[in-house]
């Protein structure tokens, strides 16, 4: 049976002392991100790695424009091409592993993808003589890792992203044109609707790198076939009008430099230097460049780390930022048709930019915050509380919309789903499953209302004709995570990963974002949570162990570049990496011991969890990120709210809970 409090002999009153302690220092460093600026209301920011894609990206569409004489005055730019050029590759120069490769982040492990795109760019500027160290080393590191054939498998049949980058190479004079897959770019010419049926090669938010990289790879070599060529002259006009379309007023396809950097040295390689898109998105990058010559993945999270925030902190946000936060969010909320993915109103994108695309991430997770905001609103009258009821209600209706077949929910767009990422993912589906069980609570109350929930999902008693769908719904996603469980337990998120892991896969992330789900639905006494916890709590470092993926000491693994060591053996046991023997990280220790804590047969693991991250707000690292995040394509990335937003959650959690073995009063669950 599941008691909401902790009791074991081995906690004692200085445990509690100290677990508050740590709380209230992760809380304080938490709520001190929560800024104003702009002139908005007080919200969450963070800030995204810094990227070596990013910046090999942006730089080589740089690169490109300057080729036809422009500068950037010429585009009425506060900027020097010269300037950006040279400190990108500088930064490059400055953050190339020892093994001479490049990785997504300063503390990633080197891969073929970013080496690759960061070895032309210095090609391409015509730089190579004096970075000649660099640029050895870079392409020793691309010929021993395989070169252009380990790219397009590690991709396999999704184009997203080794197209773009073989386009880039291409540019550089590195690839020739005929290696590379031509992208039907004419197919944008259809209207939305037929997308998923025709199958484009490339996933559904990819749909600028589709236009913009199958015109230049045409322009530079056509195809052979007549009809196929002439189709394709006659398309070039029309997609590059629904490439204007889509690209937001800031420029920034998706917020994400990589993305506009490819679609701009895309168009500018074949000489539409002058193209509205282009001005634009030059626009974005000189805009979005960093102090020290690099770019971010993305502009921000801001959205999703404020709600991510404020469902950590719940109770224990100040009142005097709840107003503020309520109007921001609602302000982020989607009231049309979005021009991108033609995605119905009633969403909610992971940043407050143009660039954003409303998702089945942030939607939930919107629900939820707002949810929990109103829980401090006077429910009487059309004040505040009234206004939150459509705006949710509506996000839920957008969210069971967006359903798949299988049960499961996709990020963006129903129903695509032959490509990684547009398919179901247990990740979002339990995210998902959290606010339509939130919703469901809101429509019955009381402190009953879980029971209520479980009552109508699985007896046969007559449903309310409203909520009817809602329920279906649920039980649909319930049904999917039961069929996407791995035998031994464990679940496998979509949008998060270890560099460490096999296939660089992450089950301890998702298994618990699904655990939490079940949670939140009464559901921990079923067969998939009793097995989830088991295989999350075998996985808990102890001793030192072998990775699953290297089969080398995990605590042996390559220092990031530019921040602290990484914890040795003695300072892992009680943690969890991403799976069995991988070294534990704040993120993913916190995540499984907030699953965990109800489980009242795992409550030593639990407790060392706990011990783990108190060590770690103790000895100052508890902020430090970890690259454990997925941008599109895989791409890799760490934010640096991450670790103190997940640590908040876990830790006021357990200070709701946990209590020394002589103490026998009941403590309020969290």
């Amino acid at each position: 049976m599941n008691d909401p409090r902790i009791h074991h002999r081995d906690w004692s009153k200085h445990d509690t002392a100290r677990l508050k302690t740590a709380y209230g220092s992760v809380r304080n460093q938490l709520l001190a991100h929560c800024v104003r600026k702009n002139g908005q209301s007080a919200h969450w920011y963070g800030e995204l790695s810094t990227s070596a894609l990013s910046t090999a990206t942006a730089v080589m569409a740089i690169v490109v424009v300057r080729r036809s004489g422009r500068s950037a005055r010429d585009f009425g730019l506060d900027a020097d091409f010269d300037t950006l050029i040279q400190r990108g590759l500088e930064w490059l120069s400055c953050h190339q592993n020892e093994d001479g490769g490049w990785g997504d982040t300063v503390r990633s492990l080197s891969n073929i993808s970013t080496t690759m795109l960061a070895h032309a760019v210095f090609h391409a500027a015509d730089q190579t003589a004096k970075f000649s160290s660099v640029v050895g080393s870079a392409a020793t590191y691309i010929t021993e890792a395989g070169g252009i054939p380990a790219v397009v498998a590690r991709y396999g049949k999704d184009k997203t992203f080794s197209v773009p980058i073989l386009t880039h190479c291409a540019l550089a004079g590195l690839v020739d044109w005929g290696e590379i897959t031509p992208l039907p770019f004419e197919l944008s010419c259809l209207p939305t609707k037929f997308y998923k049926t025709i199958q484009l090669p490339v996933v559904s938010y990819a749909l600028p790198a589709l236009i913009a990289i199958g015109q230049v790879r045409h322009h530079h070599r056509p195809t052979w076939n007549p009809l196929t060529r002439v189709l394709r002259n006659l398309a070039v006009q029309p997609s590059l009008r629904v490439l204007e379309r889509v690209q937001p007023p800031n420029g920034g396809f998706l917020e994400a430099a990589p993305l506009t950097s490819f679609v701009t040295m895309s168009l500018a390689g074949k000489g539409l230097v002058d193209h509205p898109v282009v001005r634009r998105a030059l626009s974005f990058l000189c805009n979005s460049v960093r102090v020290d010559g690099s770019w971010p993945i993305d502009t921000n999270l801001a959205t999703w780390t404020t709600t991510l925030s404020i469902n950590a902190l719940q109770d224990d946000l100040p009142e005097s930022l709840r107003p503020g936060l309520t109007e921001w969010l609602l302000g982020q909320q989607y009231q049309q048709v979005h021009p991108y993915t033609n995605a119905d109103p009633g969403g909610w994108a992971w940043t407050d930019l143009p660039g954003g695309v409303p998702d089945a991430d942030d939607t939930p997770g919107a629900v939820l915050a707002l949810l929990e905001l109103q829980r401090s609103i006077p429910a009487s009258g059309a004040g505040p509380a009234a206004a939150l009821s459509s705006p949710t209600s509506q996000a839920i209706q957008w969210q069971v919309s967006l359903q798949n077949r299988d049960g499961g929910f996709p990020t963006f767009c129903r129903g695509w789903g032959t490509l990684p990422f547009d398919r179901s993912s247990p990740d979002i589906t339990a995210h998902c499953l959290r606010a339509l069980a939130a919703h469901l609570a809101t429509e019955f109350g009381g402190a009953d209302s879980v029971a209520d929930q479980n009552r109508l999902l699985w007896e046969s008693e007559p449903v309310p004709p409203h909520l009817q769908p809602l329920i279906n719904s649920l039980r649909k996603g319930l049904r999917f995570l039961q069929r996407s469980q791995r035998t031994n337990g464990s679940w496998v998120p979509l949008w998060f990963g270890n560099q460490l892991g096999h296939n660089d896969e992450n089950p301890a992330y998702g298994t618990a974002r699904v655990l939490m789900a079940y949670r939140d639905l009464g559901l921990l006494e079923e067969p998939e949570s009793q097995r989830a916890a088991r295989w999350l709590a075998s996985i808990q470092h102890r001793e030192q162990a072998l990775s699953p993926a290297t089969g080398e000491n995990p605590s042996v693994f390559p220092a990031p570049t530019d921040s602290e060591p990484i914890p040795g053996p003695e300072a892992s046991a009680g943690g969890w990496g991403g799976d069995i023997g991988i070294p534990p990280t704040v993120e993913e220790t916190a995540l499984a011991v907030e699953a965990l804590l109800p489980f009242q047969e795992h409550r030593k693991n639990v407790l060392q969890g706990i011990r783990w991250l108190i060590s770690r707000v103790e000895d100052g690292s508890i902020s430090m990120p970890s690259p454990i995040g997925f941008y599109f394509a895989r791409l890799w990335y760490f934010e640096e709210l991450y670790p103190l937003i997940f640590a908040a959650s876990a830790l006021r959690r357990a200070a709701g809970t946990v209590e020394p073995q002589s103490v026998t009063r009941q403590v309020p669950s969290g």
